[in-house]
């Protein structure tokens, strides 16, 4: 994920006083890249601004119809004999500053000093950076395309301020921006408009062009001296304007993308992959290029991303296959390339995590070695490469979750302890990229989980808690990204069950009100993301127990009514999906125990039998899970029966409900204490008393 500033809109960007301008840009760049600062230069001195937007109003005035002149400084002052002087007039006399960003750039003392000196002069927020080649941020110097004036915020006297800075970026290579999206990107900041009425109005030139070049060709037939001759122009510009399409595919996928995703809109994620699947469902996909044929899989793959959020687990896989088999094509293509096989890894990843998810344990667990044989092919050809490096850490990663639903708590829990002690260590090098944090993030919680199910429960709670530092902290720091406020919202409901399970109730609670705030802002973000509604779901019917077990039963209703109106009203909207039938589940127990407490009998009764309904009819995703959640709705039921007064009917509820236990078969905490009960009930003392004792060695409480 690009960690750039996206270029504002003209209404929220500062405005700046208007200066002695004679040059609308002053490009910079190393001697290395000279031949891209031409080509670049060229463009953009080229480059009609959409005549909607011409005499439009600018900071510096009004839009002109061309950006010239463009200061080069190696073509201006190739005849000065005073380079310092006549680049300080230059830098004084330009309106925005264009960097070319490679390794070569990065160590160019001329070109730090020209950004630090634009930066005196005018400021940061018109310095626009374009990347070439490298890494922005990598911190290693074979790699790293930044400057350093372009990473860090500049006084007016020219100082470091030791700040950070945040430097809109376009990403010139093919899987970035592309040229044309990436230029698009730059000429938008330089006008000060915004990116995607620019990107419209460029492609809606261009759709008039193609018009106009279809009227030419139909009166060139009639001229049969020249066919020939126009025919060969035609097949050239329809050629390049493919590219140019293909260019502004390339934005759409790129940066446009790493807009939208942060802050949660799936609505317009899924506009972009289907305007582009649109796109390419005119060709044919057998004949697509390279290139094509990347950005038609990237394109698939976010729509998959889409379904996945939308919890519509059958379209995701359907589409995920699809991306699998181009990016498997692409690969095939040119087995070398890391970023293919980056690209191919992903679908992979996303493969078993659907087989996973799904209970089908063995198929994940071979598409997430296929996923580790690929991220070590990646190392083998870029050993240097810390991207490709952290694939193999996120596989081991995959791994480990794989196996703590095949129930192997104790290895597990070594298998991320073993990718912590790496992770930790990237974190910590890199404080400021997003993406190591918030992966830091994920081993704490998947480890959280495995020290949980293997019963080390304050071991657990001391993971959750880091976590939830290092995403509030995050947080605080003015970051509002859903990549944040996502596991924040699942962190805290999973420390509220570790503090119920270990009896701190009140502590408890208040971790699930908090869950309950996190899950409200980010449902208003995007109401149609249906994982953050079920947590919301969950974390309400959560809280409403623990305020059962504290007798305050008004307040739990409440709870409890708004959670089962989420589920119900999502349920509508994806009634397959696997979470809402467990949620429905713990819907009707909640309301059952409600019911219980209030001494409603037969309306107990009436949800416990709903709630064993719910629970037989749940899609088998882990079936020994399953049948402990109908053995739990057997011992409500039970327990009910006994509140009746019909002790029969009490046992032979309990009886069903030890029958569904599995035997030989590990346990979490939990599932042993419906073990427990369960033999409690039945009056099988001893057995019942083996059972508690390990539940107390574990420190573990139990919940009505």
């Amino acid at each position: 994920m690009n960690r750039f500033t996206p270029i504002a809109n003209a209404a929220t960007r500062p405005r700046r006083r208007r200066s002695a301008r004679r040059y609308w840009a002053f490009l910079s760049y190393a001697h290395e890249d000279s031949k891209a600062a031409t080509r670049l230069h060229n463009w953009l001195e080229r480059y009609r601004v959409p005549k909607e937007l011409v005499g439009s109003p600018h900071p510096l005035g009004t839009i002109p119809k061309r950006l010239t002149p463009v200061f080069r400084d190696r073509q201006e002052l190739a005849a000065s004999n005073n380079l310092g002087r006549e680049i300080q007039e230059a830098l004084k006399a330009s309106s925005c500053f264009i960097v070319l960003c490679s390794p070569q750039a990065a160590q160019s003392r001329w070109v730090d000093e020209e950004i630090r000196d634009f930066k005196r002069l005018h400021g940061e927020d018109r310095v626009f950076a374009a990347i070439l080649d490298g890494e922005p941020f990598s911190g290693d110097p074979a790699t790293e395309c930044f400057p350093p004036a372009l990473r860090q915020r500049i006084a007016p006297d020219g100082r470091d301020t030791g700040e950070p800075a945040e430097p809109i970026a376009a990403d010139l290579r093919v899987e970035g921006d592309g040229w044309r999206g990436g230029l698009l990107k730059i000429v938008a900041g330089m006008l000060d408009v915004g990116l995607d009425d620019l990107v419209q109005r460029d492609q809606q030139r261009r759709q008039r062009r193609m018009v106009w070049m279809a009227a030419a060709s139909l009166a060139g037939m009639t001229v049969t001296s020249g066919l020939a001759l126009f025919a060969l122009d035609q097949r050239n510009a329809a050629r390049e304007e493919r590219r140019e399409a293909e260019g502004l595919v390339e934005f759409m996928l790129g940066d446009l993308r790493n807009k939208l995703e942060p802050i949660g809109k799936l609505e317009a994620l899924d506009g972009v992959g289907g305007r582009i699947l649109a796109y390419y469902s005119k060709q044919d996909a057998s004949e697509l290029d390279d290139a094509g044929l990347l950005q038609r899989s990237k394109a698939l793959t976010l729509t998959a991303q889409v379904a996945f959020a939308r919890q519509d687990f059958n379209s995701a896989e359907r589409l995920y296959r699809e991306a699998l088999a181009g990016t498997g094509e692409a690969v095939e293509r040119n087995p070398g390339d890391p970023q293919r096989l980056f690209d191919h890894a992903q679908n992979v990843f996303y493969i078993s995590e659907l087989a996973r998810l799904r209970g089908r344990l063995n198929e994940a667990e071979a598409a997430t070695r296929e996923y580790q044989r690929l991220a070590d092919r990646m190392v083998a050809i870029e050993p240097t490469n810390l991207k490709w490096r952290l694939e193999t850490v996120y596989a081991a990663e995959n791994m480990a979750i794989v196996l703590l639903n095949k129930r192997q708590f104790a290895e597990t829990s070594r298998r991320m302890e073993a990718v912590l002690g790496p992770m930790l260590a990237i974190a910590r090098a890199y404080p400021d990229n997003n993406e190591y944090q918030r992966e830091l993030s994920n081993v704490l919680a998947w480890l959280a989980d495995a020290r949980r199910d293997g019963g080390q429960l304050a071991e657990a709670k001391a993971a959750r808690e880091r976590q939830i530092a290092i995403l509030t902290d995050h947080l605080s720091r003015g970051g509002d990204n859903v990549q944040f406020q996502d596991p924040l919202l699942t962190a805290r409901r999973a420390l509220g069950n570790l503090l119920a399970d270990t009896g701190q109730l009140e502590q408890s609670a208040r971790q699930f009100r908090l869950a309950i705030v996190e899950a409200t802002k980010l449902i208003q973000i995007e109401p149609e993301n249906g994982i953050w509604k079920g947590n919301s779901a969950l974390a309400r019917l959560e809280l409403a127990r623990v305020l059962i077990d504290l007798d305050r039963i008004t307040q739990a209703k409440g709870i409890a009514e708004e959670g089962c109106g989420l589920i119900a009203e999502m349920r509508l909207r994806a009634p397959n999906a696997s979470d809402w039938h467990e949620a429905q589940t713990n819907c009707e127990l909640v309301r059952a125990r409600l019911s219980l407490a209030d001494g409603s009998l037969n309306e107990a009764l009436t949800h416990a039998g709903r709630a064993l309904e719910s629970a037989r009819s749940e899609p088998n995703a882990d079936p020994l899970r399953t049948r402990y959640r109908i053995a739990t709705t057997y011992r409500l039921i039970g327990d009910i029966r006994r509140r009746t007064g019909d002790g029969k009917a009490a046992r032979e509820a309990w009886v069903a409900g030890f029958a569904q236990l599995p035997s030989n078969v590990p346990e979490r905490p939990r599932e042993m204490n419906e073990r427990m009960q369960l033999l409690e009930r039945l009056g099988r003392t001893a057995e019942s008393r083996a059972v508690a004792a390990r539940l107390e060695k574990m420190k573990f409480r139990s919940l009505t």
